[in-house]
């Protein structure tokens, strides 16, 4: 059986306005990004998800609550989602982030981890879905490295591609785990 996965980006922060990669640093939401927590509310609320995923960080969470708030839907917080730990590089200026992040596949951020960390994360976290959720459909509001998680897991895309690719926003992407 099959659990099929929509992926939602989390909304706008305060360091994605001010061009800052945030890594595992815990930045609010901006009023923009408050906004389009609503906005996904109004796309996803009927959708038939057995459960939300999202980090443990409040831009990935707080995406969820606002979006499902009053409905009884779980939204389940796991840590594996989290965006790239970025080490020393956490609220540096985005651009220097982009920079690095072909030489960061294997190699990990100083004091943080490589993109290869956080799909081996993912990869935990789709064993555990597999297993939970066959049958069934789920949401994830997730990060940068959540994405690519996916991407390379279920589609199979390598992280030498995704790593590079122009991130290009949409109201969600769909999987299916098989």
């Amino acid at each position: 059986m099959t659990v099929k996965i929509t992926f939602e980006a989390h909304s706008t922060t305060l360091d994605n306005e001010a061009k800052i990669s945030s890594g595992w640093y815990d930045v609010e939401l901006s009023p923009l990004g408050l906004q389009q927590s609503k906005e996904l509310g109004d796309r996803r609320r009927d959708k038939g998800y057995g459960a939300i995923f999202c980090s443990d960080l409040q831009r990935s969470y707080k995406s969820a609550e606002i979006a499902f708030a009053g409905l009884n839907i779980p939204i389940i917080k796991d840590k594996r989602l989290r965006e790239c730990d970025y080490g020393d590089y956490t609220q540096y200026p985005s651009k220097d982030v982009e920079e690095q992040k072909l030489s960061r596949l294997n190699t990990p951020f100083p004091n943080g981890e490589s993109y290869t960390d956080t799909t081996k994360r993912m990869g935990e976290f789709l064993k555990d879905l597999s297993a939970t959720y066959a049958g069934k459909k789920v949401l994830v509001i997730g990060h940068r490295a959540t994405q690519y998680g996916l991407d390379n897991l279920i589609d199979g895309v390598p992280l030498e591609k995704l790593v590079t690719a122009t991130f290009k926003w949409q109201p969600g992407w769909e999987y299916e785990l098989k």
